[in-house]
């Protein structure tokens, strides 16, 4: 990650004085102590939607004896987020939850998560790369733990390109094209999926072309959800869906599953989680699939989708305790086969700890892609990342204002009314906005 290290801490430490997390410690749980005074184990309750977690919990209750991890599956995306902070709200939130990278900066400032410096800073400094420690880390505070990066990744049926003739596009020009010379060769076939349900999915693609939804001028939010470049992306992929020269259901939806059993979507936009998921969802091609670097815009390059960090959330009683089973679960190899090994719903992810990435690479089951050496090529797009995006103060409400409106509209709507969205709750919050 040192190619975009320094940029990563620039936005970071510009973005600190907009939040206001320089002078406040936002988010502060009183953490009591963990009680066990009557011999049973701390019960800890952890709230997630990623894969593999129901092994690994299990892997970890079954190696501590003086705490025990009750797991509750949620959904993800705004939903999930929405969930989290209600609980926070309610006083009924779990200890632990996968925060992505993308909700740190809005969860830290709401005072949703508990200031993990004094329990985890030690392990977030010494075991992860710095710009990804930047993602985490806020005026000096830690706010939760690194598990995965999660650069960019384009999945493709290799038989089915070879019987379309179609050669794996390197950019976008290329991937029209491609998508062009398969729904001539069958009106029932497409070369890939955009969904309008995935916000995220856009962001990533904006952040590629050199998008930056969020900047800062001094204590100011500067917010550019509707960007030359963004702009750019959105105008692109409203143009395929018109056309009809990609499929937009919704994401993880069963048609969206049914058209890829049939083989009537070619290609997938993911990341490097998204390799396991399709092992388990597609089972029947094993061996048809193969990943590349993402078709990019002229030069190569990537943006992060998603990626996730693990938090204690405000109200929490067992701060010690959850901030063990945190440092277990990103930073032993143990963790990393479990999840791996989970036999409904593994996980493909990147480990942001560079340790663990070998630790997953071996066991990681190449099979299912011809013996491709996945983790090999997601660490190398890790390295093409393009710097410089900041994630903003009320992101989950611009995800929101972008899903509703391109649902309506297209992405050229959403990307605008995320951007309304981001002006109007940075003054709503209180925080300085940039004219």
């Amino acid at each position: 990650m040192s190619r975009s290290s320094r940029s990563f801490r620039i936005a970071a430490t510009a973005a600190l004085a907009a939040l206001g997390l320089f002078a406040t410690a936002c988010g502060g749980g009183d953490g009591s102590a963990d009680a066990a005074s009557d011999g049973k184990p701390v019960t800890l309750t952890y709230w997630t939607w990623t894969g593999g977690a129901k092994a690994t919990v299990e892997e970890f209750n079954r190696t501590h004896k003086d705490i025990q991890v009750k797991f509750t599956e949620i959904t993800g995306g705004t939903d999930g987020y929405s969930k989290l902070a209600n609980g926070v709200k309610a006083g009924n939130a779990p200890d632990v939850a996968t925060i992505e990278y993308q909700m740190v900066p809005e969860f830290a400032s709401q005072g949703h998560l508990v200031d993990l410096t004094e329990h985890a800073g030690a392990t977030v400094k010494e075991k992860f790369p710095q710009a990804i420690q930047d993602l985490v880390t806020f005026g000096g505070k830690t706010w939760t733990v690194p598990f995965d990066a999660a650069p960019q990744v384009y999945y493709y049926r290799t038989d089915l390109f070879k019987k379309y003739g179609i050669e794996v596009p390197k950019t976008w020009d290329e991937f029209r094209a491609a998508a062009e010379k398969v729904k001539k060769a069958d009106k029932n076939v497409r070369l890939a999926n955009m969904t309008k349900s995935d916000p995220a999915l856009l962001a990533a693609l904006s952040w590629q072309a050199g998008g930056k939804w969020f900047g800062t001028e001094g204590d100011a939010w500067k917010p550019g959800v509707d960007d030359a470049a963004s702009k750019k992306v959105a105008a692109y992929w409203d143009d395929l869906v018109k056309n009809d020269l990609v499929q937009s259901y919704t994401g993880y939806s069963p048609e969206e599953t049914k058209a890829r059993v049939e083989g009537k979507t070619l290609s997938v936009l993911g990341a490097s989680w998204t390799a396991a998921g399709m092992k388990t969802n597609l089972p029947d091609q094993k061996g048809k699939w193969a990943a590349a670097p993402m078709p990019h815009w002229g030069n190569p390059a990537s943006g992060n989708y998603g990626g996730t960090s693990y938090g204690v959330l405000k109200g929490s009683k067992n701060v010690e305790a959850a901030a063990e089973f945190i440092k277990w679960i990103t930073t032993n190899g143990d963790a990393v086969k479990a999840r791996l090994s989970d036999p409904k719903k593994p996980s493909s992810a990147l480990p942001a700890n560079p340790e663990m990435r070998e630790v997953a690479a071996a066991k990681f089951d190449t099979a299912y892609y011809n013996g491709q050496d996945l983790y090999k090529l997601a660490s190398e797009q890790v390295d093409t990342i393009v710097p410089g995006w900041t994630w903003g103060p009320n992101q989950m409400d611009v995800y929101t204002a972008i899903q509703d409106e391109t649902a309506k509209t297209g992405f050229t709507g959403g990307v605008t009314a995320g951007q309304a969205k981001a002006r109007s709750g940075i003054q709503e919050r209180g925080l300085k906005l940039a004219e």
